[in-house]
């Protein structure tokens, strides 16, 4: 069984937010082969705070005590609000709000608690070297955090699976991910740490659909109540917007390959983020060693390759989230 930290910003339910967040979870909630020890909560997808409401009302509904930590509610550098004027307001601009509409508002929720989600992470992993792997699905600021304040940290956590970056994919230059904050990308990237890394070049590769989520309903257990609910919307607005048959789910890919790596195809590459002043900034790179030709002027690169994924069987993955979530008793 993977022991398993999820730092995430998850939007269900929130208009306008993407719901893989909680596809993510849900997946690591049910799968018998995971146990999932800890969740914490970075800005990204949703605010800080909000995130941290949508992932206790989750447990709160599956009767769950798992804990949940908030972490840093801004990047390290760059700025918060572009950000969220972007990510929170869009769909209002897009006048596409009453996709939400039938949805009930989260569940209050009276918690001071401090962010402390760097401590707990580090504390974890570090206290159990090699044993604990790191679902990175958000921005990348607490596990950057985390780094700083712990030295060990790169060499005792198991692997830390990133969904970020972006290589190849026609009319994107960067990724919400690594463009919150790009500095945290870099540092994470560049730590030494067993990486596997998602890009969107491989998540565009899924898709999840209406008819998915009827099967998914079916089910009929307080689990995929939940995600159905909370999916509908949002794939909605997504094929709305983007004109896809539904909607990939970028995050879920980073879980589903911990309980079936063959799922995936993937290599080792050099990855470099730029934190650059220019047109450049939060792109990502990706490189063979040795391979390139001209480095005339390029600075060394002493960082160690990290596993990108390239393909996924999408059918393969729905039969994962189907058969954990099918099977999932409170």
């Amino acid at each position: 069984m993977k022991r398993i930290v999820i730092d995430c910003d998850p939007g269900n339910g929130i208009a306008g937010a993407n719901v893989d967040d909680g596809l993510a979870l849900a997946l690591a909630l049910a799968a018998d082969s995971i146990k999932l020890e800890l969740i914490t909560i970075v800005a990204g997808n949703t605010p800080r705070d909000t995130g941290y409401r949508v992932a206790r009302q989750l447990l709160q509904e599956l009767n769950k005590d798992i804990p949940v930590v908030k972490g840093a509610a801004q990047a390290l550098i760059e700025p918060a609000a572009p950000w969220r004027e972007q990510l929170d307001n869009n769909v209002r601009k897009q006048g596409l709000l009453s996709l939400w509409d039938n949805l009930p508002p989260l569940s209050a929720l009276n918690d001071h608690s401090a962010p402390h989600a760097a401590q707990a992470i580090g504390e974890l992993v570090c206290g159990h070297p090699g044993e604990i792997t790191v679902v990175a699905i958000g921005p990348l600021t607490n596990i950057a955090h985390t780094i700083q304040l712990y030295p060990d940290f790169a060499r005792s956590v198991a692997e830390i699976v990133i969904m970020g970056g972006v290589f190849q994919l026609d009319g994107y230059l960067k990724d919400t991910n690594f463009a919150v904050d790009p500095e945290a990308a870099k540092i994470v990237i560049e730590s030494g740490a067993n990486i596997t890394l998602a890009p969107l070049d491989v998540t565009t590769q899924t898709m999840l659909t209406h008819q998915d989520l009827d099967k998914l309903q079916s089910f009929a257990n307080p689990l995929t109540d939940f995600i159905v609910r909370t999916s509908r919307p949002w794939m909605d607005y997504s094929i709305h917007t983007r004109h896809l048959a539904g909607c990939w789910i970028h995050d879920v890919l980073c879980v589903a390959k911990l309980i079936d790596s063959d799922i995936v195809t993937s290599s080792p590459y050099i990855v470099d983020v730029s934190t650059a002043r220019d047109c450049t900034r939060a792109s990502s790179r990706r490189w063979k060693e040795g391979a390139l030709r001209l480095t005339v002027g390029m600075p060394e690169v002493i960082h160690q390759p990290v596993n990108v994924m390239e393909s996924v069987d999408n059918q393969r993955l729905l039969d994962i989230i189907f058969n954990a979530l099918g099977q999932y008793r409170c």
